[in-house]
C-alpha cells in the first residue's frame, strides 16, 4: 500500500465509523468531567482503544497514551487530544447535555478527544504500512488542559514525549465553517497566566475614610491602573492584556472592608515580554497601592508560553488537511493559551483550528455554556491527524 493509498484507507475507515464517533462524542459530551477528574473520559477511550486492539498505558491519575506503528521506529509522530471540561453550566438544550450540573464541554474537547479516537481507528487500519516504513504513532490523551499549571506538563514528566520527532493537535474554531481547518506558521496562541492580587488593610466606617487604609478605593486603583501602567511599560507589539475576571472586597455599603481580592489573567503575544511579566506586575501593583498604605500581595501562576507553529509541521498539516477533503483557512494569532505550547518547547510540531460552524449558521464563542459545534468536524479532526502520520510515510 503506498502513501496516497493509504491516505485513501484512512477516509475510508474514518466515513464507515463517523455514526460511532458522533455517538462516542454524544456520550462524552453528556458526562464531562473537569481537569484531573476525567475518569470516566479516561476509561471511554481505554476500552475502545483495547477494543481495536491498541496498546494503551495509563498515566498517574487520567489520561492515557497510546502506541501504533513500528515498535523500533525511525520517525515517531506523537498526536494530542484533551479530554477536561469547564465549570460552566451548559445552556444549549441539547438531548445529550451535560448530565453534571455546572460542568460542560463548553471549549470542545469533547471533538477533540473523538477526533483522535477516530484517528486512532484509522490508523490501525494501516498500520502494516507504518511498520514497514518504520514509522510509529503515539496518541497522547491528554488530562487538565484547561488548567494552571496544566496536563501537558505532566504528559512530558511521564515520558509522553520521549522518542517523538513531531506532535500535532486540532483546537474547536467556531468562527471557522465545517470542512475549514485553520493553519498558520509562527505563533497562533499567546502566553498566559492566572494573577491575583489580594490587598490588606485597616477597615472602618465609611465616613471615616482618612482613619483607614480605604482598600475599596486602592483595589479600585489596581483593577484600572495596574493594566494602564502595564501597557507603557511593555513593547507595544507583546500585546499584553491583563484583564480582571472577579473582584471581591466587603459586604456592606457602610464598611470599608479589611481586605479584598482581584483575579484575572495576564495574556501576550510575545514570549520573550512574558519571561519578565511577572517582576515587572509586582513592580507596578505595589507602585499603585503605595499611596493607601494597604499592603499587597501578587502571587501570579505561570501558566502556558505562545504554541508556536513550525514551517515544516504546517505542510505537513496543509497535505493532511488536503487529502482529508477539507479547506485550508488563513487564520489569525490569539490571545487564547494553549498548554500544547510545552510540549513545542521540547519538540517541533503544529496545532491547527478545526472548523466547527455549520456553513450559514450562527457564530458561537468556546468557553460559553451555549456552544454548539457542527459534528461533522469529527470526521474531519480525525483524517486531518491521522493524516499527519501518514504523511511520515513519504518522508523516508
Amino acid at each position: 500500500m503506498t502513501q496516497s493509498e493509504a491516505s485513501a484507507e484512512i477516509v475510508r475507515v474514518v466515513d464507515a465509523h463517523a455514526d460511532e464517533l458522533v455517538a462516542l462524542r454524544r456520550d462524552l459530551h453528556a458526562h464531562p468531567e473537569l481537569g484531573h477528574g476525567e475518569v470516566r473520559t479516561t476509561a471511554t477511550v481505554a476500552a475502545r482503544l483495547e477494543r481495536a486492539g491498541i496498546a494503551i498505558r495509563r498515566l498517574r491519575g487520567t489520561g492515557l497514551v497510546a502506541e501504533l506503528g513500528a515498535t523500533e521506529p525511525v520517525r515517531r509522530v506523537a498526536l494530542r487530544g484533551d479530554l477536561d471540561a469547564l465549570p460552566i453550566r451548559e445552556q444549549t438544550g441539547l438531548p445529550f447535555a451535560s448530565t453534571t450540573d455546572g460542568v460542560s464541554h463548553s471549549c470542545g474537547h469533547d471533538v477533540h478527544t473523538t477526533s483522535l479516537l477516530g484517528a486512532a481507528l484509522a490508523l490501525k487500519a494501516v498500520e502494516p504500512v507504518l511498520v514497514d516504513a518504520g514509522v510509529a504513532a503515539r496518541l497522547v490523551f491528554q488530562p487538565a488542559e484547561e488548567l494552571m499549571p496544566g496536563g501537558a506538563e505532566e504528559v512530558v514528566a511521564q515520558d509522553g514525549l520521549a522518542g517523538v520527532d513531531s506532535i500535532y493537535a486540532l483546537h474547536c474554531d467556531p468562527s471557522l465553517d465545517v470542512g475549514q481547518v485553520g493553519l498558520r506558521v509562527g505563533p497562533i496562541t499567546a502566553a498566559a497566566d492566572q494573577v491575583e492580587v489580594t490587598l490588606t488593610g485597616r477597615g472602618g466606617h465609611t465616613s471615616r475614610p482618612h482613619l483607614t487604609q480605604d482598600l475599596t478605593y486602592a483595589l479600585a486603583k489596581v483593577v484600572t491602573d495596574v493594566p494602564a501602567a502595564l501597557s507603557r511599560r511593555l513593547d507595544p507589539r507583546a500585546a499584553a492584556a491583563l484583564v480582571w475576571g472577579a473582584v471581591h472586597a466587603g459586604g456592606a455599603h457602610n464598611v470599608i472592608p479589611a481586605t479584598g481580592k482581584a483575579l484575572g489573567t495576564l495574556r501576550m503575544l510575545d514570549a520573550t515580554a512574558w519571561e519578565g511579566s511577572e517582576r515587572l506586575v509586582e513592580e507596578i501593583v505595589h507602585a499603585v497601592v503605595a499611596p493607601y498604605l494597604v499592603t499587597a500581595d501578587v502571587h501570579i501562576t505561570k501558566g502556558v508560553p505562545p504554541v508556536v507553529n513550525e514551517a515544516a509541521c504546517i505542510d505537513v498539516l496543509t497535505q493532511a488537511v488536503t487529502r482529508a477533503g477539507a479547506t485550508v483557512a488563513p487564520t489569525p494569532q490569539s490571545l487564547g493559551g494553549e498548554d500544547f505550547a510545552w510540549y513545542l518547547t521540547k519538540v517541533n510540531g503544529a496545532m491547527a483550528r478545526l472548523g466547527t460552524r455549520s456553513p450559514g449558521g450562527a457564530t458561537f464563542d468556546l468557553h460559553r455554556g451555549d456552544l454548539l459545534v457542527d459534528e461533522g468536524a469529527i470526521a474531519v479532526g480525525a483524517k486531518t491527524l491521522a493524516g499527519c502520520v501518514v504523511a511520515a510515510v513519504a518522508d523516508r
